[in-house]
């Protein structure tokens, strides 16, 4: 009963919500966490995880951003490095380079700046 038999799948990084800044919070300094966290307020700062960030419309995030993955509707102004895969939904609008393995962008986005597509680390070690 209740769930015997099923196996425990893994939710996806979206409904592991760890933190929220909310709208109308403002915030500064370094942001550090794992899982995933949702910006719908200010950032200024950096921001380093290997978790998901989502950037929710409306929010102004002005920061030096690496994380593993990244959904982004909101305003960023600054670099961001994204070890696996970034998503700009409109109304996104982006001010800086991005660097990332993988790229959605939807159609009503504004990006200034490059993106430096990364592919996977190859060994130069010599045997």
């Amino acid at each position: 009963m209740f769930g015997r038999g099923k196996s425990k799948e893994k939710e996806p990084l979206e409904n592991q919500m760890n933190g929220f800044i909310g709208k109308g919070m403002s915030i500064e300094g370094r942001l550090n966490f794992e899982g995933s966290i949702r910006i719908d307020g200010d950032f200024k700062g950096e921001i380093d995880s290997d978790g998901l960030l989502i950037i929710g419309e409306g929010a102004l995030v002005e920061a030096v951003i690496s994380v593993g993955s990244a959904i982004i509707c909101g305003e960023v102004r600054g670099d961001i490095d994204v070890s696996s895969k970034v998503e700009l939904k409109k109304p996104a609008h982006i001010h800086g380079n991005i660097k990332t393995q993988s790229i959605v962008i939807e159609d009503g986005v504004v990006y200034e700046g490059h993106c430096i597509m990364k592919g996977e680390s190859l060994s130069t070690e010599s045997s």
